[in-house]
């Protein structure tokens, strides 16, 4: 049964490329006039009493415990306690628009959705499935990719991931797998005419970003798969966005070429604070659309899909962590403090890749191709990732992360840099001692 308000939406978006790919629960989706939406209007025309939200108010204030309010101390009772709007703040919102923009020059003069805010990017790439993973519906991703996927599209949507190979080559000398991801893409538009793709830049695991010609390859794929008349969309999860090492990684989200490249073509930003201002904690994140051809009453019943996806799980995302961050982005230092912290990312960096250097042609660990972020991950050959985690953890009492049984992550972003040598000296002597014992 679709409810009235659902159907009012769908009319909305009827014929659009969002239409095509909404699944089942995105269909049936809709932000109810219920509490929330008669609160709204209370706090528009309720001058004289709102007696609507349940939270406990004096002189027009929500109250707070001494107890909690003594460690919020620059925060107001409004600013910590009280219930936000479901989409998240307005200003907050607006600010991250702001701040898209700025970042991804592209994007001048196109029409894209105001960022909606959700409780972290795994809280936005849950959503978004809901929105567009019917059960046996397909979603393109790389391989290797971050093990979450996997939970959110099999285990809670009983969906299928596909993944395609990510990269062509070895070590340093491979790179993206353009003819990869078409292929991938050619096939799913075939059978279903309509194609689902994730792509996280940089990526975890890898630690790797497209350069710029790559970038512009992808781009082209996914424009030309369009062009056969195949719906899609493309969820951009930029989790790591700016932490790039190399000249020539392309510097701008794909969503900045990807909002308006087409209008079969529906494209996902998924981004925020998270690791962008290493705020991993407060759990804050946003969901931004862009679609050619779309208008602004459109995005709005795409909006308004989102929100009662959101309401009818978290209700409404976490105010301390909005109103911090609102704050945070009005102090003028917070450039200059970021751009500390990422120095300290890419010494890092330099010194793993410097070792790694070192290790060119090993015959048990390959490095994938990293350029940025916080990982790197080895190929394992000849002997099981897990079983060499297992013996780093046991007999050399360093943790890693084995993504699959022939992939070994090493996040260098959590080593200080004067530990670095020495843990990548126990993963490389690991992995000869169980390659030897295998022989």
């Amino acid at each position: 049964m679709i409810h009235i308000l659902a159907q009012e939406l769908n009319d909305i978006l009827k014929d659009t490329t969002v239409d095509f790919l909404l699944s089942d629960m995105g269909k049936r989706m809709f932000f109810p006039k219920g509490i929330i939406a008669q609160s709204a209007e209370a706090k528009q025309f309720g001058k004289k009493a709102n007696a609507t939200i349940g939270i406990t108010v004096n002189d027009g204030k929500p109250v707070c415990l001494p107890a909690v309010q003594k460690h919020l101390p620059t925060l107001s009772t409004s600013e910590s306690v009280a219930y936000a709007p479901t989409a998240g703040l307005p200003k907050l919102r607006e600010i991250w628009k702001e701040k898209l923009f700025v970042k991804n020059p592209t994007l001048k003069g196109k029409n894209i959705s105001t960022p909606v805010v959700v409780p972290g990017l795994t809280a936005g790439i849950s959503y978004i499935s809901d929105l567009f993973l019917s059960e046996g519906d397909d979603l393109l991703a790389c391989d290797p990719s971050w093990d979450n996927y996997a939970l959110v599209v099999e285990t809670r949507r009983n969906a299928n991931l596909k993944q395609f190979q990510m990269f062509w080559g070895d070590g340093y000398e491979g790179g993206f797998n353009i003819d990869a991801l078409k292929e991938a893409m050619e096939a799913e538009a075939k059978a279903t005419g309509k194609v689902r793709i994730i792509l996280n830049f940089p990526q975890n695991p890898s630690g790797y970003s497209p350069t710029k010609d790559e970038a512009q390859q992808i781009c082209k794929v996914i424009k030309d798969c369009a062009e056969t008349g195949a719906k899609i969309l493309i969820c951009c999860d930029d989790a790591y966005f700016g932490l790039n090492y190399e000249e020539n990684i392309e510097t701008q989200s794909l969503f900045a070429y990807l909002a308006d490249i087409h209008e079969n073509v529906l494209a996902v930003k998924i981004d925020g604070p998270t690791k962008e201002d290493y705020v991993w904690g407060l759990r804050c994140g946003f969901l931004t659309f862009g679609c050619k051809g779309f208008t602004n009453e459109q995005y709005d019943a795409l909006v308004k899909k989102l929100m009662g996806v959101i309401r009818s799980s978290v209700s409404c995302c976490a105010t301390p962590s909005q109103s911090i961050m609102l704050k945070a982005f009005e102090d003028e230092n917070l450039e200059k403090e970021k751009q500390d912290f990422r120095q300290i990312l890419e010494g890092r960096y330099r010194k793993a890749r410097a070792y790694i250097d070192t290790k060119k042609g090993h015959s048990v660990l390959s490095p994938m191709p990293f350029n940025s972020g916080y990982f790197m991950s080895l190929r394992c050959n000849g002997i099981n990732a897990e079983e060499l985690r297992q013996k780093l953890l046991h007999e050399y009492e360093v943790g890693t992360i084995a993504i699959d049984d022939k992939t070994l992550r090493v996040a260098f972003s959590s080593l200080d840099k004067r530990d670095i040598d020495q843990t990548y000296e126990a993963v490389y002597k690991a992995a000869e001692e169980l390659k030897s014992v295998s022989k």
